[in-house]
């Protein structure tokens, strides 16, 4: 048997609300935002100063996502003026095993990645493209 080859029990199959679920609770900015919230509550001027390649729009929208699927608490703090912190919630905290074990994955596989990106690229490179004369 290959590596590829899957055996009858080992079937990868993601269904329509957990590929939802995954695609919105690990994208990009949720997980810089998870890695941040994991440490303390924060406001939004925080999180945006922590995170500084994440423009206004795609932190609001990242937050409402995850407060949407429990992941992370909004909080209105009683203070003059009223403030806003965000909060991971205890739901949300069961994500970092996982996703500490994909980093791990990552961590350990990255040589050999990087060294599968290098061939692609290089045989992309030789491979002439359509509409290339030859």
């Amino acid at each position: 048997m290959t590596d590829t080859a899957p055996a009858a029990t080992d079937r990868f199959e993601i269904r329509a609300p957990h590929r939802e679920l995954l695609d919105q609770v690990l994208d990009r900015w949720s997980l810089a935002v998870l890695n941040e919230l994991c440490d303390a509550p924060a406001r939004f001027s925080t999180l945006r100063r922590a995170i500084p390649a994440v423009t206004q729009k795609s932190l609001t929208a990242t937050l409402r996502r995850l407060e949407r699927n429990g992941i992370v608490e909004r909080v209105v703090l009683s203070t003059r003026p009223v403030a806003v912190e965000y909060r991971i919630t205890p739901l949300g905290k069961t994500l970092r095993p996982p996703v500490d074990v994909i980093l791990a994955w990552a961590y350990e596989h990255m040589p050999r990645i990087e060294d599968a990106r290098r061939r692609f690229d290089d045989a992309m490179d030789e491979t002439p493209r359509a509409g290339e004369g030859s």
